[in-house]
């Protein structure tokens, strides 16, 4: 499990820089100001969430902790595709129903982090003298 999150974060933080560039600079000669702020919402949100992953596949191993993380990594996995997703394709299509999709990817990440808290409140304290 660890290895799939590492590997995800890795592959979406590298597509984040990848697609921010190409926004940045094969896209805003095409699209509107507005246009492009969706497209950079949704760069920016895939970059967090990508390092969000790496975090997850880290704490995976130095935890031994695999469950709340599993679901965690999960979710950002999916939020990613479905939040930055729609987003990319709103702002390159213009069709705003595209925009009642990207909710459902806000929340697989805010059910994640919740995941995140509830697998740190669920830690035991270590002990250095152990």
């Amino acid at each position: 499990m660890a290895r799939t999150f590492l590997l995800l974060g890795s592959v979406f933080a590298f597509l984040a820089v990848a697609l921010g560039a190409f926004g940045a600079h094969a896209l805003k000669k095409s699209l509107t100001a507005d246009q492009l702020a969706i497209y950079q919402t949704g760069v920016q949100y895939q970059a967090i969430h990508a390092l969000a992953l790496l975090i997850v596949g880290i704490l995976a191993i130095v935890l031994k902790e695999p469950g709340k993380l599993k679901i965690a990594g999960w979710l950002f996995a999916i939020g990613i595709a479905i939040f930055s997703g729609s987003l990319y394709a709103l702002a390159i299509s213009g069709e705003k129903w595209l925009g009642a999709i990207t909710p459902l990817g806000g929340v697989c990440f805010l059910v994640g982090w919740g995941c995140v808290i509830w697998s740190a409140a669920s830690l035991r304290e270590y002990s250095s003298s152990s």
